[in-house]
C-alpha cells in the first residue's frame, strides 16, 4: 500500500509543478492555445475549442522527453 501512496504523492507534486509552469507561462504572455491546427467554433450562445495542434505538439514533446529519460536510466 505504501508504493501506491508514494506514486500518488509524486503524481500530485508533478501536477503542482505543471500547473505552476502553465500559470507562470500565462503570466509571461506565452500561451499554448491558438496554434495552427487548433479548432474553434463560435456561435451566439457558446463556443467550442479543440486544441488538436497543441495536443500533437505536447504528445511529441512528452514522447521525446520520456524516450530520453529511458535512455539515461539504462
Amino acid at each position: 500500500m505504501t508504493s501506491i501512496a508514494r506514486l500518488l504523492v509524486k503524481l500530485g507534486l508533478l501536477l503542482i509543478v505543471a500547473g505552476g509552469l502553465v500559470y507562470l507561462l500565462g503570466r509571461l504572455g506565452i500561451s499554448l492555445g491558438g496554434m495552427p491546427g487548433d479548432m474553434t467554433w463560435r456561435r451566439k450562445n457558446f463556443s467550442v475549442f479543440f486544441p488538436l495542434g497543441t495536443s500533437i505538439l505536447l504528445s511529441v514533446l512528452l514522447s521525446l522527453l520520456f524516450w530520453l529519460f529511458s535512455r539515461f536510466r539504462r
